[in-house]
């Protein structure tokens, strides 16, 4: 890139960050320093590629003034845990938004290419599902409760091993993105077709309705998360394939650090989860209402987190201050 490109690219955050040096633009901390970490690796662009420039010395004080002033005036907020549940990350969150978009595409691709296979070929549930689970789910719908399988385990045994392993899934999502977010697509296409090949099973045998007010009682939030968590893994991808301005290791560093945040987002939610189908989940005989109630408001909630919540904190944030 030519230095003029370069320049004119990044002046606007370069001034920007100096001018809250100065104590004419006040920052947050953390943004401080995110912007000082920025400035650092245009710094090191900078030397590697005009080394003689006025924009390398320019650059070079910059950064060398900021280290100072952002390391000894940092301090950590005695509620960090709950700044960044309810601050931190559903801001930072706003500037993934497409990559959620995208995960979420994927999988309601997928999962309609599951209920179609499924629906083509009378042996494909088997193959996905597996002769044990589906041979199990048939008995039980000839004995008149085809959602016993969530009343053969323990509430606390169901709870824990739901969550654990729902936990894993995410993990595996993010750590995945390292295979240039491929490694992620392929485990949500998994988990999708798995899931409309599922549905598709029910609505065959005219159960599809309670299918639904069953399953997703745990699933809406489950499902949802699972996208989040794959949102996570294509962060980490884009930031190996698309690194900008960035060295491509410390762009890769960045989208780890960001992925590890979007996981670490989802576990309560895996939690409240795994609450739901290990001791809520198990109770069919309760109303329509009800589970039509848990649903939708679980549906709701990940939608506010992930979606409005982050956009509203960001236009308050660009509000114009009188």
């Amino acid at each position: 890139m030519r230095e003029a490109a370069f320049v004119r690219q990044n002046k606007d955050k370069w001034t920007r960050f100096e001018r809250a040096l100065q104590n004419k633009n006040s920052l947050p901390p953390d943004q401080l320093s995110t912007l000082y970490l920025e400035v650092t690796d245009h710094l090191s662009y900078a030397q590697t590629f005009y080394p003689k420039s006025n924009t390398f010395s320019y650059l070079n004080s910059l950064a060398s003034r900021a280290h100072q002033k952002i390391y000894k005036t940092k301090r950590e907020s005695p509620n960090r845990f709950l700044s960044f549940f309810t601050t931190e990350f559903p801001k930072e969150f706003y500037q993934y938004q497409k990559q959620l978009l995208l995960a979420f595409l994927v999988f309601i691709l997928f999962a309609a290419v599951g209920s179609f296979s499924a629906a083509s070929d009378g042996a494909f549930v088997r193959s996905i599902l597996g002769d044990a689970y589906v041979n199990m789910t048939l008995e039980n719908i000839s004995n008149d409760d085809p959602m016993a399988v969530y009343k053969k385990m323990g509430e606390m045994d169901m709870f824990l091993g739901i969550t654990i392993n729902n936990v894993r899934v995410a993990l595996m999502a993010f750590v995945f993105g390292i295979f240039f977010g491929l490694g992620t697509i392929f485990l949500i296409m998994q988990n999708a077709i798995m899931l409309g090949s599922f549905q598709y099973f029910f609505y065959e045998k005219g159960l599809l309705w309670e299918s639904v007010r069953t399953i997703w009682i745990h699933g809406a939030i489950e499902i949802s998360v699972i996208i989040v968590a794959a949102c996570a893994g294509l962060v980490v991808g884009k930031s190996i394939l698309f690194p900008g301005t960035y060295t491509r290791l410390t762009s890769f560093v960045k989208g780890v650090k960001a992925g590890l945040k979007i996981v670490i987002s989802t576990v309560p939610f895996f939690i409240v989860a795994g609450f739901l189908e290990g001791f809520v989940t198990r109770h069919t005989e309760m109303p329509d209402w009800l589970a039509i109630l848990i649903i939708s408001s679980s549906f709701a909630f990940i939608l506010f987190y992930y979606v409005f919540y982050p956009t509203y904190l960001n236009r308050k944030n660009v509000q114009p201050t009188n």
